[in-house]
């Protein structure tokens, strides 16, 4: 499936967009170790504390990339996502390009009402902008595309990190 967007692209984007779309899965392979890391994130976010959420995320973005044997990308976390007439930004992801290494800013706190966003929402956001970096490194391509396969790698690291409760879970 392709986006209506892909039609505008050029003959080189569209053949990176199309090795991007069938690529559904970046497979960890262990999830050993992945769970404390996790763990801390959300409670950082629960105590709304901006450095500790940075520091743990960091933690885990490192982990991820040794893991997988990619070069690191940096990650900073900041307060309230900026906004405009366009809406707000949740995350932004900046190559290597030009520096030392690619960086990511996410942001933990909604624009107007400047409340702490939901862990699920945060981990997602942050993984969003990890899969961008992944395309560029991991995958080798020359851009990252939002594809169908883009939002389904996104969701496969995802559900490696958090797996779907079960229902006999209590919440």
């Amino acid at each position: 499936m392709v986006f209506s967007y892909y039609n505008r692209l050029s003959k080189k984007q569209k053949q990176i967009y199309l090795a991007s779309d069938v690529v559904h899965a970046i497979r960890l392979p262990t999830t050993r170790g992945l769970k404390g890391r996790i763990k801390k994130i959300e409670s950082a976010l629960k105590k709304e504390n901006r450095i500790e959420t940075e520091t743990a995320c960091r933690d885990l973005i490192q982990y991820l990339m040794s893991m997988l044997d990619v070069p690191p990308v940096r990650i900073k976390v900041f307060a309230a996502r900026p906004h405009d007439d366009w809406g707000e930004l949740h995350g932004l992801y900046t190559s290597s390009e030009g520096r030392k290494q690619a960086l990511i800013h996410v942001w933990m706190r909604t624009a107007k009402k400047r409340q702490v966003v939901a862990f699920r929402s945060f981990l997602r956001t942050v993984l969003h902008e990890l899969c961008h970096h992944l395309d560029y490194e991991y995958l080798q391509l020359e851009d990252s595309l939002h594809t169908e396969g883009f939002y389904k790698r996104e969701s496969s690291l995802f559900h490696q990190l958090v797996p779907a409760k079960r229902k006999t879970d209590k919440k």
